[in-house]
């Protein structure tokens, strides 16, 4: 008895397993799918370029030091506001207060030089035209011993003594017109030191000036690198002391845009950017300038954007990280779907959708049937494979389908692809109209009856 009540107990498990099995094949196989849809909606799609930045000043100015030396004094702190021509920091002037004092006394020593060489210049002219008068006496002289030999009342020794003194003056006097001109060209070579000894002093006298560190324009100081009693070396660079920005109201956002996306950019797009200080909070600018020097790293080529706004309550600050948001392009008042809508295949009505429309009769109904067929055993949804999105730049202007579910059934349409944002997409074709139910996804075929199994356990 208990052998066959055991094999009663075993034979009814395996018949109810069995008609679990049976059951699960027929809820799987033959129900009827289920189609998640959404409704066709009508507003605005706009197309936006995201990247990162660096929000700068507008304009900064590096304030540096052109002389050597240790600075006495630093005036202006962080975050002060200056005016063109304050004074921000000053060097020991020592030094350079003597240097100009030696530039000065050698330019007064030279002057003093070309006023003794110009001494000399006259004294040599005075001797030189007191020689010219004894050499005219002397060739009056001269022709009158001459006429006396002639006539012999004196020996011809005193004429020719005569002539000799009149040789003698003629070469005194060559000498000291040469004399003149080398002493006026010693005067100007004199004189040329002068200039350059003015030039040594006014160089001296900038030094000296520049021993005062002075704000070159209005604005804020953002930056400063130096301590009263630090030495600053400008051996071979100017060292940066201050950086002052010339207007914390007026900001910029540098930021990188990827070269698949720079055709997007124009200058005047409005943009908008978040930063992490103010977290819901957003602010708005337009793109002021798109340089066209790239930027490769690791191959990757990026394109610097500005992005301008105005920071009237003062609360961004320099070096703050941006998410900017650019709008590229923007559609008002169109149909949009959601972009799975254009993305979904159906197993079997899509090949049937796609099938040539000049198909021969018999493949077109063997295709219908394949595809009914299909259909019955269970449909199917794949999201489109990789590429473009929808509404992608290389994919706007495209034809596309969309399902509509009309009567619990889908119908495909052809549908011409404009701007998308990332989740919907600008559609436009004959007929289509705001509200209607697009398909966006497909549950598997007997989704439902296993939900109903599990309810029932």
């Amino acid at each position: 008895m208990k052998r066959t009540g055991i094999a009663g107990l075993g034979l009814a498990a395996l018949l109810l397993a069995g008609a679990a099995a049976w059951w699960w094949q027929q809820a799987d196989g033959n129900g009827e799918p289920e189609y998640r849809t959404a409704p066709i909606g009508r507003g605005d799609i706009v197309s936006t370029v995201s990247a990162s930045g660096t929000i700068n000043p507008v304009g900064s100015v590096s304030v540096g030091s052109q002389i050597s030396g240790q600075l006495r004094q630093v005036l202006a702190d962080f975050n002060d506001e200056v005016r063109a021509g304050q004074v921000l920091a000053r060097i020991d002037p020592e030094t350079f207060r003597h240097r100009l004092a030696q530039a000065e006394a050698d330019l007064v020593a030279t002057r003093a030089q070309v006023a003794v060489q110009q001494a000399q210049i006259e004294a040599r002219r005075a001797e030189l035209a007191r020689i010219d008068v004894n050499l005219d006496e002397s060739r009056r002289d001269l022709a009158r011993k001459r006429d006396l030999a002639e006539r012999g009342f004196i020996s011809p020794a005193e004429s020719e003594k005569a002539a000799s003194l009149v040789r003698a003056q003629e070469q005194e006097l060559s000498a000291g017109r040469a004399a003149i001109e080398v002493a006026i060209a010693q005067r100007r070579n004199t004189e040329a030191v002068v200039r350059q000894r003015e030039a040594a002093v006014a160089a001296a006298r900038v030094d000296l000036d520049r021993t005062v560190i002075r704000s070159p324009v209005d604005g804020v100081v953002i930056k400063r690198s130096v301590d009263a009693g630090q030495t600053v070396a400008a051996s071979l660079q100017a060292p940066e002391l201050f950086v002052i920005a010339r207007n914390l109201r007026d900001m910029q956002v540098d930021t990188s845009i990827d070269e698949t996306d720079i055709g997007r950019i124009e200058v005047g797009q409005k943009a908008s950017f978040t930063v992490d200080a103010y977290p819901g909070r957003r602010f708005d600018g337009k793109v002021s300038q798109l340089r066209m020097a790239a930027t490769n790293v690791q191959n990757v080529i990026t394109y610097n954007v500005i992005v301008t706004f105005s920071n009237a309550e003062g609360l961004l600050l320099p070096g703050m990280t941006a998410n900017v948001r650019i709008v590229s392009e923007r559609r008002e008042d169109v149909l949009t779907v959601p972009n799975a809508a254009l993305r979904l295949r159906i197993a079997g009505l899509t090949d049937r959708a796609e099938a040539p429309m000049d198909a021969p009769a018999g493949q077109a109904a063997q295709a219908g049937d394949q595809g009914a067929q299909s259909a019955g055993q269970g449909a199917r949804a794949q999201a489109g494979g990789g590429g473009s999105p929808p509404g992608s730049a290389s994919e706007r202007g495209r034809p596309g389908r969309l399902w509509l579910l009309e009567g619990g059934e889908p119908r495909a349409i052809e549908v011409r692809v404009g701007l998308g944002d990332g989740t919907s997409t600008e559609v436009a074709a004959p007929g289509l109209a705001e509200g209607q139910q697009v398909i966006v996804g497909v549950a598997p075929s007997g989704a439902r009856g296993r939900r109903e199994l599990r309810m029932f356990r």
